[in-house]
């Protein structure tokens, strides 16, 4: 499957692929890609999958993502790139890493572990709000945000699938996700990785304070995977971490990207925003 994809950055740079996550669109990591490319790095930021400008398939599961992204790397010539991965990208990421632990030189996973997840009835809303609404008859954004809001009370959250929405004409809308094939397959998005295979170069695990996606009780399966990885909190964060506190995010994550060695004392200097939990 050929990924629509967004690339920053100059031909020869470190490469750095960005994985997006459920009901996301790459266009949602453009600031923060533009961001890193002018610090010299080569920024690939495909869509997956059913998401975005990229085909869409029945077929949806992580065994298909990440052979989409091996494909994706392969076709694109990118060697040994840092790869960070949000939510169902995080996921991708470290399926791809796990399998092909010689093809990537960093990895970064925001706000997901290996573990298996009970269905979420926040991704249920968001399906049921999609399918509602009648594009036909819509004639304005606020009147679709308005839509939404009946089955999302969260502002940010009724943006973020909002960036899904695509003005086709003047006066015709159409949603750049394939909602029918994710909710074929919902359920798979929720299943854990469980292999005894290791990666053990650089690896940066974030978390949000105020998200149950990464708990305590993780730690111990990550480490196993992961062995050299960090696993740090920002404080007061929900799952969408990168976008609520983007400049907090950025500065942990290009230090750790750049490989500057204090970078992980500086977040410890920070403690009211950001920690480093270790066992």
């Amino acid at each position: 499957m050929q990924l629509f994809f967004r690339r920053f950055g100059e031909k020869g740079n470190q490469p750095v692929v960005i994985l997006h996550g459920l009901f996301g669109i790459s266009d949602n990591w453009v600031t923060y890609g533009k961001r890193l490319s002018q610090q010299g790095y080569k920024v690939f930021i495909p869509d997956q999958r059913n998401h975005g400008q990229s085909p869409q398939s029945d077929n949806f599961n992580y065994l298909a993502l990440t052979d989409d992204l091996f494909d994706f790397i392969d076709e694109n010539e990118i060697e040994d790139p840092i790869i960070i991965g949000h939510s169902m990208g995080g996921k991708v990421a470290m399926r791809f890493v796990l399998e092909n632990p010689l093809l990537v030189k960093k990895l970064i996973v925001v706000d997901i572990s290996l573990k298996a997840y009970g269905p979420r009835k926040q991704h249920l809303n968001i399906i049921k709000a999609m399918k509602s609404i009648d594009l036909a008859s819509i004639k304005s954004r606020q009147e679709v945000e308005a839509e939404l809001a009946k089955y999302i009370p969260e502002p940010r959250i009724r943006l973020f699938i909002l960036k899904n929405l695509h003005r086709k004409s003047k006066d015709e809308f159409e949603w750049r996700l394939y909602f029918q094939g994710i909710e074929k397959s919902l359920s798979e998005m929720f299943d854990a990785i469980d292999t005894s295979i290791k990666y053990d170069k650089p690896t940066l695990f974030i978390k949000g304070g105020a998200s149950d996606y990464i708990l305590l009780e993780d730690f111990e399966q990550i480490r196993y995977n992961f062995p050299n990885a960090e696993i740090v909190t920002i404080e007061n964060a929900s799952h969408w971490v990168h976008v609520e506190v983007a400049e907090r995010f950025y500065q942990l994550t290009s230090g750790f990207v750049e490989g500057i060695p204090t970078w992980y004392q500086k977040v410890l200097d920070e403690k009211s925003e950001t920690s480093i939990i270790k066992e």
